[in-house]
């Protein structure tokens, strides 16, 4: 697991431009925070460092108290390891979330637009970027959760993304016909193309087949 960010990260981190998550520090700071995965350097001149989906949920998580605490700092300790946001595939006995969840799951798929935005020659946010074709379990997954979709979890059906053996592609799986077309429409929306395939040696079962839309 990697490393929790330290206290003088997490403060690069809470004092990134609110929209854009630009980013201010010492070039060993914004290093470190790349590695961390909560930061990346912009390709193109001047080369300033932005916040990552993960780097944005970290901040948003600092300034929103969870349900009846009183408001925190962002810079008051560092974060426990796990607290760094991680996208649901499903099919795990994580509990169902609540609102915090929600707040989280907002922040995150903001924060991907943003990196869209600022990654993409043409400043588009309608299709994936290459971050999202690195990481594509957690690309997808975020997608469905930021559309409303709900994973599988211990206390009930939904969504399940899997690894797909075709190149540059995942595999999601439903509880029931409708939860699959909800999931490829929440895709689609996303930028993603999507394809609905059976499973002959699995009682004819559905799933669907989905990669980030290219130009």
């Amino acid at each position: 697991m990697a490393r929790p960010p330290t206290a003088a990260q997490r403060r690069v981190v809470a004092a990134a431009e609110p929209v854009t998550g630009r980013l201010r520090g010492t070039p060993v700071q914004l290093a470190a925070l790349g590695r961390l995965g909560l930061a990346f350097r912009h390709p193109r001149p001047p080369h300033d460092w932005f916040l990552t989906p993960a780097g944005h949920r970290l901040r948003s998580e600092a300034d929103a108290p969870e349900d009846g605490e009183r408001p925190r700092t962002a810079v008051a300790e560092p974060a426990p390891a796990g607290r760094v946001f991680a996208a649901r595939l499903g099919g795990d006995a994580a509990e169902r979330g609540g609102p915090r969840r929600a707040r989280e799951v907002a922040s995150a798929w903001t924060g991907l637009l943003e990196l869209r935005r600022m990654t993409r020659t043409d400043a588009a946010t309608d299709r994936p970027c290459g971050w999202e074709r690195t990481h594509l379990l957690a690309a997808a997954a975020l997608a469905l959760e930021a559309a409303g979709c709900v994973p599988e979890t211990g206390e009930g059906p939904g969504y399940r993304v899997v690894e797909s053996a075709q190149p540059e592609a995942v595999g999601v799986y439903a509880a029931d016909a409708a939860g699959l077309r909800a999931c490829a429409d929440a895709l689609g929306r996303a930028g993603w193309q999507v394809g609905e395939h059976t499973e002959p040696r699995v009682g004819g079962r559905r799933h669907l087949l989905a990669s980030p839309r290219r130009d």
